[in-house]
């Protein structure tokens, strides 16, 4: 087994035909259990609102979420789960699709919804994560953010480990309040704890 980085983790999940968008109805109920309607509902999506999805991935979410919403944008730093999500929603005329790093990507632009499902456990500075999605919220913006109850520092898959950075409920909430974020609704759900907040 060898370490593997997160970004060439996910560009062989695409050589490996592994897309979420096109799992059986057992497994979607299973990557339901970190997200799911809690997280789709929390959005308050509709036609007048700009959304902004942090690791679109191949778009396991975002299929759901583009026909809610004005505008959709997603960012990924896998260049080819980028190009997977650009095939899996071109059906939708609203999105725009960025490939790079979300905590160094400079936006030109703020949205009124943001929200990010298994992603956090690779990003290592956390607080700063936070803020910057504050920065990118508009007034009255709300963030759903599906935190991995697993506390694993790597994840295994096949012969390749991925190095993680588990996420802690405790110091997420006291992250996003610090940040200046008013924390709605914490829903616990098979997996994970989603946090539901408002800027």
């Amino acid at each position: 087994m060898y370490i593997c980085s997160a970004k060439k983790h996910y560009d062989l999940l695409i050589d490996e035909n592994n897309d979420p968008v096109y799992d059986p109805p057992e497994l979607k109920r299973y990557m339901d259990g970190w997200d799911g309607d809690d997280l789709i509902n929390a959005l308050s999506a509709d036609n007048e609102k700009s959304v902004l999805e942090i690791g679109v991935g191949t778009g396991r979410l975002a299929v759901r979420v583009c026909g809610l919403c004005k505008k959709f944008t997603g960012i990924d730093f896998s260049p080819k789960t980028i190009r997977r999500a650009a095939e899996n929603l071109a059906a939708f005329s609203n999105i725009n699709l960025i490939c790079a790093d979300f905590t160094r990507y400079r936006f030109r632009e703020t949205f009124d919804a943001i929200y990010a499902s298994l992603v956090f456990f690779h990003i290592k500075n956390k607080r700063a994560a936070i803020e910057k999605i504050f920065s990118l919220l508009n007034r009255g913006g709300v963030f759903a953010l599906s935190v991995d109850k697993n506390a694993d520092r790597f994840l295994s898959c096949g012969t390749r480990k991925i190095r993680l950075y588990p996420d802690d409920a405790k110091k997420m909430k006291s992250a996003l309040l610090d940040a200046g974020f008013s924390i709605e609704k914490i829903v616990p759900t098979e997996k994970a704890f989603l946090f539901l907040c408002k800027k």
